[in-house]
């Protein structure tokens, strides 16, 4: 370290030797920051070092001052850890390109040297690690240096001011032009109604730097605090919000989460550069900087504005070392964005989730029969599944008849009201999420009343699938009668009968894992049918199918009317179904053509497929293997449930950014439940008047 301090010419632009400095504070392992090698020390060193040599103290100063001032700055404040105006699909392309073979640097610009300086992707968390005294003290040696005689007075302030006023310049036009697009204004119509404050606080940025530039050449005493532009900044914020909370009721897309999380990031960037460059000692700090460090040094009486905007300063300083570092990750991009829109589609589920929760034994009576009624049509396509594949077709052929087969008949049971019940898990899982999040409002979770949402969806549940069992095995089961009575022969012969069997065989072979594949799907049709509701919102399908003439001629306007109506309330729904049943439909083939162990068990066909194989066999089954397949009908019901439900309660915890982590006190309060009332406790509360009853639609 002292070897390369004297090695430093003042008035070289060379980025070399401070490379080398940085490597010294480097620690010299990603890991062994945390534990042996600690940076801090390092800093605390080379602050030492300069103490005792004021002329390297000064020589560094003049080096890092002449490295400023041949570099252009505006591009570091305005535009690293902020998205570019390119849209989502065109950075994410950027990000995973440059992953592989980053772009050409351009020794112009500072934030290229910062790329040579700082090039390891964890430098960030060893800068973080080193307490802001130290990087205080560190940067007041360098600062306080005495200059030698007849030595310039060196620019580094001012070059970094003017900067910073480039920069903000630069964020308030970005911010205007966001703040103008189509997108935006599509979302937030009364924006057109009033002045946009996009554009207001472009006009005061100007007026503003315009007197900051009279002020630096020595014109006036100081400029006017930037009130009035905070807020506009403000006004503009509180659009973002409203456009982020009217997306849960109107939709939203990928390109304007996109949009919103570019003008937030914009705007919060301006709060801090203005912050810097503020002389007049005015503006709240709170309104840029939310450290625990300035917090800190207030409480204890030592925080003064000059202080607190140092620390202002370096807060920034590691804020854009984070965001260089991570600049090609992938994953902050998906975070900022993919996690936003999740939430935005997941509300819509969630909501669609309260209308398979029963809330008491009358409601649950209802649940029973809706599900009998979609095993009812299960057992049907059941019988056309097995019919189809004695048609011996290609495989692809006999995938697409397989998938319509499913979707045709899961969107039957959806347009009849009917209720398959590893559906349920991917809706209710959302609206507990949402519950969890509700009720977390600082003073803590209210555990009782998330045990009592529980048990309802876990009785439900149970009706659900029993509804739907109770019905699918008795009618395979005439219909596999029927057809021997009709045409003489069974439907399946028995080497087709045992297979099966085979098939639900739990112990014996994959069927466990192909029941986890069918949950995935699961949980897949219910982010589907998110997607599509939120894009029904979005887009305004209702109003767009009212506005199809030839519709309209068909139809007559009445019917037209209701039938869009229809469409953008039930989209998500019918999309679901009908993806879910390609997804059930073409597993198999896929696995097929790849060689892959790929295929899919539900529960409701698997209990289908029981009672044919029971038939085609003439009941000549021995009790273990009815034992078995009973078992295999349960397990295969189990997996499905839980896989669909976990994956889903996984996901809308994770839009909301909700980590619970008291799971004993939910489990303590379903257990006092059970003993308190066991009987309520599966079997829900004795009916009343007033309670609210179960819609047994899975619509909005």
């Amino acid at each position: 370290m002292l070897a390369i301090l004297e090695r430093i010419n003042p008035d070289s632009d060379r980025i070399d030797l401070l490379v080398e400095l940085v490597d010294c504070l480097r620690p010299r392992h990603r890991w062994v920051w945390q534990k042996a090698d600690d940076p801090a020390q390092a800093v605390r060193t080379l602050t030492q070092l300069l103490r005792g040599n004021q002329a390297q103290a000064w020589n560094l100063r003049h080096y890092i001052t002449t490295l400023l001032e041949r570099r252009r700055h505006t591009s570091l404040y305005s535009d690293i850890g902020i998205l570019s105006n390119d849209g989502f699909v065109a950075e994410l392309k950027r990000r995973i390109t440059y992953r592989f073979l980053p772009p050409a640097l351009n020794d112009l610009y500072l934030s290229d040297a910062l790329n040579q300086v700082l090039y390891a992707e964890n430098d960030y968390e060893w800068i973080r690690a080193v307490p802001n005294a130290d990087w205080m003290e560190l940067f007041d040696v360098i600062a306080n240096a005495p200059p030698p005689a007849h030595a310039t007075p060196d620019r580094a302030r001012y070059v970094t001011v003017m900067g910073i006023l480039d920069a903000i310049r630069t964020l308030s036009c970005r911010v205007c032009a966001l703040g103008l697009e189509p997108r935006l204004v599509h979302s937030y119509s009364e924006i057109e109604h009033f002045d946009s404050p996009f554009l207001m606080q472009n006009i005061e940025v100007n007026d503003f730097l315009d007197e900051y530039a009279r002020y630096l050449d020595g014109k006036i005493d100081r400029p006017e605090p930037a009130r009035h532009l905070l807020v506009m900044l403000d006004q503009c914020e509180d659009v973002v919000l409203k456009i982020r909370r009217g997306a849960q009721s109107t939709g939203t897309s990928v390109a304007l989460t996109y949009l919103l999380v570019a003008l937030q990031q914009s705007i919060d960037r301006l709060h801090k550069l203005l912050y810097l460059v503020d002389v007049t000692g005015e503006l709240p700090s709170a309104a840029s900087v939310d450290l625990d460090a300035v917090a800190s040094s207030v409480a204890s009486g030592a925080g003064t504005v000059a202080s607190d905007r140092r620390l202002a300063a370096i807060a920034l300083a590691e804020e854009l070392i984070e965001a260089h570092n991570t600049k090609y990750q992938v994953r902050g991009l998906m975070r900022d964005n993919v996690d936003l829109l999740a939430r935005n589609m997941t509300e819509n589920a969630s909501r669609t989730g309260e209308h398979y929760i029963a809330e008491n034994r009358r409601a649950l009576r209802h649940m029973f029969v809706a599900a009998s009624g979609a095993g009812f049509i299960v057992g049907f396509m059941a019988m056309f599944k097995i019919m189809l594949g004695y048609l011996r077709t290609a495989p692809l052929v006999e995938a697409f008849l397989f998938s319509m087969n499913y979707s045709l008949g899961f969107i039957l049971i959806y347009v009849l009201h009917f209720t398959v019940a590893t559906k349920q898990p991917a809706m209710t899982a959302q609206h507990i999420a949402a519950s969890l999040h509700q009720a977390d409002n600082g003073r803590g979770l209210d555990v009782d009343s998330l045990a009592e949402l529980v048990c309802k969806v876990f009785r439900t549940q149970i009706v659900a699938v029993l509804g739907n069992v109770a019905l699918a095995f008795p009618v395979a089961w005439l219909i596999a009668v029927g057809y021997k009575a009709v045409n003489g022969s069974h439907m399946v012969d028995p080497l087709k009968a045992h297979h099966l069997l085979a098939d639900i065989d739990p112990f014996h072979g994959p069927a466990l894992f192909y029941a986890a594949i069918a949950g995935v799907w699961l949980f897949v049709a219910g982010l589907i049918s998110g997607y599509y509701d939120n894009k029904a919102l979005y887009t305004r399908m209702g109003q767009r199918v009212r506005q199809l003439r030839g519709l309209r001629r068909l139809l007559g306007e009445e019917r037209q009317a209701r039938f869009a109506a229809y469409v953008e309330d039930n989209l998500g729904g019918l999309m679901g179904n009908f993806f879910f049943g390609c997804m059930l439909g073409m597993t198999g083939t896929v696995g097929y053509l790849l060689g892959l162990p790929l295929d899919i068990r539900h529960v409701t066909f698997s209990t289908a497929n029981f009672a044919t194989a029971l038939v085609a066999l003439d009941y000549q089954l021995a009790p273990a293997a009815i034992g078995t397949a009973a078992a295999g009908v349960a397990l295969i019901g189990t997996v499905n449930l839980v896989v669909s439900f976990g994956l889903a309660l996984w996901v809308a915890m994770r839009a909301r950014k909700i980590r619970f982590k008291r799971g004993i006190l939910l489990v303590r309060a379903l257990g006092r439940r059970l003993f308190a009332s066991p009987i309520d406790f599966f079997l829900g509360p004795k009916d009343h008047a007033d309670s609210s009853e179960l819609i047994l639609r899975d619509t909005k």
